[in-house]
């Protein structure tokens, strides 16, 4: 057990509220604060910015991020406006 994480979405549930970096299929990613999942991990980010070679390409907004086209998820947060 790390940081109080046994299983997998226990992860995503200590990231609640905070800021995530989300890869998807197709070469892109997104920034934005996780406001819910569901167990298909399905997300709903908050002041969502997508990202292209670490810099911003467009501000989204709140988004749904479709759990079946998700690479990774990193709960690391950056210093990104």
């Amino acid at each position: 057990m790390v940081n109080g994480i046994e299983r997998p979405l226990d992860l995503l549930n200590n990231s609640k509220g905070k800021e995530v970096l989300v890869a998807l299929k197709g070469d892109k990613q997104f920034v934005g604060t996780l406001v819910a999942f569901d167990i298909h991990i399905n997300l709903v980010l908050d002041h969502t910015k997508e990202m292209q070679n670490g810099e911003l390409k467009r501000t989204v907004g709140l988004s749904f991020l479709r759990g079946d086209t998700i690479i990774f998820i990193s709960p690391a947060s950056t210093n990104l406006k």
